[in-house]
């Protein structure tokens, strides 16, 4: 569906918020590295210490474990940008539109059930690693959507799906 397909169904487009495909992918990428590189020193320190008790196990053991546990995260960001890529959220006056992949969801306010958002992890510079804010939207169907800190504006997302269903204080259209 396009954008304006869903504005004669929602009334007039006032905003898009777009997910940062690249920036979620460049993190998959970094974490996958991250795992390589364990691995890679993890697998010879392994090796060579078969058959020793000094501190040659436990030093293969940790490059082992951030190896995987970087090839862990990386999967799971990369399933994320794949499932997600092209996301966007356009908010019309009497709903959103969730597009994502070349195909469109349009949800009217009164399908939402209920709007919650977390800070997450609130550590210096956890937005810029994907782990700050989130958003949940759950749906009267029991559908959730969830919108985490690689979609712009995250914060503005949530208050306008907020006040149009709790508040009904819908948003307006450009120009009015």
């Amino acid at each position: 569906m396009r954008r304006t397909e869903a504005a004669k169904q929602l009334g007039g487009f006032v905003r898009e918020h777009r997910t940062d495909g690249a920036r979620r992918l460049w993190h998959a990428g970094s974490w996958l590295g991250g795992g390589t590189v364990g691995m890679a020193f993890g697998v010879p320190v392994a090796i060579a210490s078969v058959g020793t008790t000094e501190g040659a196990p436990q030093v293969a053991g940790l490059l082992l474990g951030v190896g995987l546990a970087g090839w862990g995260l990386g999967i799971w960001r990369l399933v994320q940008a794949f499932r997600t890529r092209g996301q966007c959220f356009d908010i019309h006056e009497r709903g959103f539109t969730r597009r994502v992949a070349g195909s469109a969801t349009v949800i009217p306010w009164e399908d939402v059930a209920q709007v919650g958002t977390t800070s997450g992890d609130d550590r210096p510079l956890a937005d810029a690693r994907g782990m700050g804010s989130t958003c949940e939207i759950r749906l009267h169907s029991g559908r959730r959507i969830r919108v985490d800190t690689f979609t712009e504006d995250i914060q503005e997302l949530a208050a306008v799906v907020h006040r149009a269903v709790h508040l009904g204080q819908s948003p307006r259209g450009r120009g009015r």
